[in-house]
């Protein structure tokens, strides 16, 4: 019945959003106070002072019963990108159920707060520590329990503000990211379909500021003369850039995301989880982007979200539930519903490796997609997560003028993949510029391959004809290839997911001299 309560809650409260709310009303009336329709925890919505001047529209969940004279503790969660105030309603009273004081507010430039969108800028920092202040001074909130968390956008968001504000003493960032510029620009190429996405979604639910306008239009127009100010606009809003001083302030840091996040890929978040030197924890699920907590904002049993409780819980109650002594590292296969716990990240591939020698040449004709292809945006993975199904191709139909294609034996024994594979190559354009994707496919009896991994590469000022070496990281993940199986590596030059940059009449060759053959590195679970 509680659950059912919260369900029909929220459900009203997106309907209203998606009936009322424009962007550009955002100078509204402050709504009356509502009391949740349960008995418990109370909510109550309110205008909340940001920085600079602006409103931010906010709830506040009190635990019921709230003792007078008491403190509690104090849970901050800005909302996702795109998303209201209601976002976290299900999880906001779930956690002040237990004894949480809980804020949420929409994120400045989105919906009805004010200001405009500045993709975690120092604007959007500060707002964490203006709506802190506001909570101690209007909530008995305790100022020396004060926790952030959220998804996507907040996760990004949480993570600065961690470094920014010493009062912070746990995050759980969820779906986020550490190093914006790897998560959409990796291998020096555009995430197309992700920062189109994103593009979208901010003009069509908030007020872009001008910077980020000439951002994103530099960024998908492929602006190379803007490269480093885009760059150096990526790094400010990057974690990785401020990981000392989030080590300083001490906050114990929670990161979730999905293996097959098409936003914010793992690879990011497994780097900066390794640099964290106080408390720490990382969570790699099957699925993408926010799809490992969506249900949980429904308020349906949710794995990530009951490991969010039990981190906060645990560092900011001081409760001893045995999250801090499991191993830090969790990881569930896309292939197994069990979990897998590591001392660390580089324990992941403890098994060793297994080197697939890339021995024959390859000559692309570019500018054609192969029908190897990455999947598509926030749906493949999702597929990946509920019914198992990833992109498929037929490894054998690939036409091979426009897709080069290497293959292992097939396997005796199945080969339990975990982490980050690793291509090393040789490649000869005819261009100076230029863009591949490699693609490692678990290639059954019949010739049909399953995507385990992708992740593109781009260059430019090559000297055509001349061959330079090529190390590309693909995406990490957790796939088990079944006996009787073999797997493939595929490069082609065209995938929907992102920009390509092969000029007209682009050739590319991979060969593999004998004094640095090319191969690709495939960690592997112990048996």
């Amino acid at each position: 019945m509680q659950r059912t309560t919260t369900a029909a809650v929220l459900a009203t409260l997106l309907a209203a959003a998606a009936l009322g709310l424009a962007p550009h009303q955002a100078q509204a009336a402050p709504p009356t106070p509502v009391a949740a329709a349960d008995a418990s925890s109370q909510v109550r919505f309110h205008d909340i002072p940001g920085s600079g001047g602006i409103t931010l529209k906010g709830n506040v969940f009190t635990p019921a019963g709230a003792v007078s004279g008491r403190k509690y503790p104090l849970i901050v969660l800005p909302t996702s990108w795109g998303l209201p105030q209601i976002e976290y309603i299900a999880q906001a009273k779930k956690l002040a159920d237990s004894g949480y004081i809980v804020v949420s507010y929409t994120s400045r430039g989105f919906w009805l707060s004010g200001g405009n969108i500045e993709v975690a800028g120092p604007p959007d920092i500060a707002d964490v520590s203006a709506v802190i202040d506001w909570a101690l001074a209007n909530s008995p909130a305790d100022a020396d329990r004060i926790g952030l968390g959220g998804v996507s956008y907040a996760a990004g968001i949480t993570l600065l503000a961690s470094a920014h504000d010493p009062r912070v003493k746990a995050v759980v960032a969820m779906s986020g990211w550490a190093d914006l510029i790897e998560s959409i620009y990796s291998g020096r190429t555009q995430h197309l379909q992700a920062a189109a996405m994103l593009g979208a979604a901010g003009y069509l639910t908030g007020r872009p500021g001008p910077e980020f306008k000439t951002l994103l239009g530099n960024f998908l127009g492929s602006r190379l003369d803007q490269e480093q100010q885009m760059i150096e606009w990526g790094r400010k809003r990057s974690a990785s850039e401020q990981v000392d001083r989030i080590n300083a302030n001490g906050a114990a840091i929670m990161l979730g995301n999905a293996w097959g996040d098409t936003i914010f890929p793992p690879n990011q978040y497994a780097k900066f989880y390794e640099r964290l030197t106080g408390p720490k924890r990382l969570e790699f699920r099957p699925g993408d982007h926010a799809t490992a907590e969506g249900t949980g904002l429904l308020g349906l049993p949710n794995d990530t979200w009951t490991n969010a409780q039990r981190w906060f819980d645990r560092y900011l109650k001081g409760e001893r539930n045995g999250i801090d002594t499991e191993a830090p590292v969790q990881i569930k296969s896309r292939s197994d519903d069990g979990y897998e716990g590591y001392a660390d990240w580089k324990s992941v591939g403890s098994g060793g490796t297994e080197k697939l020698a890339l021995s024959d040449s390859e000559h692309l004709f570019a500018n054609v997609d192969s029908g190897a292809n990455g999947g598509i945006l926030l749906l493949s993975s999702a597929l990946d997560q509920f019914v198992k199904a990833p992109p498929i191709a037929s490894i054998p139909l690939l036409p091979r003028a426009f897709a080069g294609v290497w293959q292992s034996e097939r396997y005796d024994r199945a080969r339990r993949v975990r982490g980050t594979v690793k291509l090393h190559t040789t490649l000869t354009p005819t261009k100076a510029d230029g863009t591949f994707v490699a693609y490692l496919y678990d290639v059954g009896p019949l010739g049909i391959g399953k995507l385990v991994s992708n992740a593109p590469y781009t260059f430019h000022g090559k000297a055509p004809g001349k061959a330079f070496g090529v190390d590309l990281e693909l995406f990490s993940t957790a796939y088990d290839v079944p006996a009787g199986h073999r797997l493939a590596l595929v490069v082609d030059t065209v995938d929907p997911l992102y920009i390509e940059h092969n000029p007209a009449g682009a050739q590319l060759t991979f060969s593999s001299p004998r004094t640095d053959p090319s191969y690709v590195s495939v960690p592997l679970r112990e048996q």
